[in-house]
């Protein structure tokens, strides 16, 4: 849906534009003082300007309160689990793998090789968090798991000829209460 109102959006502003030059080129040929043509020019800019920044912020506001990612790392701020995970050519060790629903877990990510490109999937192999494993840094993602299942951990960054092979299941058992939808 996103995708589509975007596509018309741009065809809709390069027809503005086109419009735009059109005139301009069209009032350019004509043999007059420009002095008026000049000034008119200006508040159209301004008001193009102005128009194209709220559009712009609107845009901008409706698609990015549509992320998952800020409720998920919200959930999982207070005291929590620790993971340390290390990335190599073509695995991940974690130092735990099994969680609980409802409990808030940080993983801390690096390599040992390469960059790697730390994601981490949900039963439906749906992205629910990433970043990058780096030699020499650590990178964290936060996350409190709502339904139980095995998860999925990918590499998304191409490491060499066995990228494919770098998966990891990691199981998350029900805590016993209620669990919320995700």
């Amino acid at each position: 849906m996103y995708q589509s109102l975007a596509w018309y959006a741009t065809l809709f502003f390069v027809f503005l534009i086109a419009l735009a030059f059109s005139f301009v080129y069209g009032e350019s040929r004509k043999l007059k003082e420009y002095g008026p043509i000049q000034e008119k020019g200006y508040k159209i800019r301004k008001f193009y300007f102005l128009g194209l920044i709220a559009i712009m912020g609107f845009a901008s506001a409706v698609s990015l309160s549509r992320l998952p990612y800020h409720d998920q790392h919200a959930m999982a701020e207070g005291q929590g689990k620790v993971v340390n995970v290390t990335g190599m050519q073509f695995s991940w060790n974690l130092s735990d793998e099994t969680f609980m629903v409802g409990e808030p877990v940080q993983f801390r990510v690096t390599s040992k090789d390469v960059t790697h490109g730390f994601g981490l999937y949900d039963t439906n192999l749906h992205l629910m968090a990433q970043t990058q494993a780096m030699p020499g840094y650590i990178n964290t993602v936060s996350i409190t798991f709502t339904k139980p299942g095995t998860y999925k951990i990918l590499c998304l960054e191409y490491c060499s000829t066995g990228h494919h092979l770098m998966m990891k299941d990691i199981i998350v058992k029900p805590n016993g209460g209620i669990s919320h939808g995700n």
